[in-house]
């Protein structure tokens, strides 16, 4: 499930966007937040994957309050006014919704999440299409091939990640989720909403931490489970 939060003030607007998730699936609203302040106690308390902020929020604008975040989760901006586009979008957000948000174009967000590789399964291979063993990873202007036997771990850093390997790092524009989803999942697993690790990789582990070559990796509270379960 894609665990989301609805950052609004207004309540007809927070019941327009609540009633639009009802209607499809993979989507969880685990929160709704009417400003900046409660946003932020509930994103240090729980997991989140994709958050619907809107821009003009009380104490704080939604902007103001991105830049705040050292790794914000996936943004789709809910506002009313069309000028804080170009602004927006400095900062990798999804989609830019104006309201009133029409079901038809909300609709549209989430084709945009679920089939635009930021929350997507691999696609299952046929028999006879031999697995590959690497993907190639855009760092400054050039494409890096990058073995998956060579990955250590992946770290989300905001708008950013760093695909840490035994040999370097290499940083690139991207979202988690989207190298995720090229992943194998024998060899990787997502543990933390910033953090992925190859399973060969793990030296030692508890329920809340785990040893990669000489990095403690924290597990995050709503992957214990599937974690611990993958370990064992």
């Amino acid at each position: 499930m894609i665990k989301c939060i609805i950052v609004e003030d207004e309540a007809l607007a927070q019941d327009v966007i609540q009633s639009h998730l009802q209607k499809v699936d993979r989507f969880e609203l685990v929160g709704i937040c009417n400003n900046a302040l409660e946003a932020k106690e509930l994103l240090d308390k729980k997991e989140v994957d994709l958050m619907f902020l809107d821009i003009q929020l009380p104490g704080m604008t939604g902007l103001h309050f991105l830049r705040t975040l050292p790794n914000p989760p996936l943004v789709v901006v809910t506002t009313a006014y069309s000028e804080y586009a170009i602004e927006s979008y400095e900062f990798n957000i999804i989609d830019y919704l104006l309201k009133p948000i029409s079901f038809e174009r909300f609709l549209k967000t989430v084709d945009k999440i679920v089939h635009g590789r930021l929350f997507t399964t691999p696609p299952v291979k046929e028999k006879d299409d031999p697995p590959g063993d690497h993907i190639f990873v855009k760092s400054n202007s050039k494409f890096f091939k990058v073995n998956f036997s060579e990955i250590v771990y992946i770290e989300s850093m905001k708008d950013y990640i760093k695909v840490f390997t035994k040999q370097t790092v290499i940083i690139t524009k991207q979202s988690i989720s989207s190298v995720e989803a090229m992943l194998p999942e024998k060899d990787f697993i997502r543990v933390h909403r910033s953090y992925i690790v190859s399973l060969q990789k793990i030296k030692s582990f508890t329920s809340e931490l785990m040893e990669i070559e000489k990095t403690e990796i924290p597990i995050g509270k709503l992957y214990r489970n599937e974690v611990m379960k993958v370990l064992n």
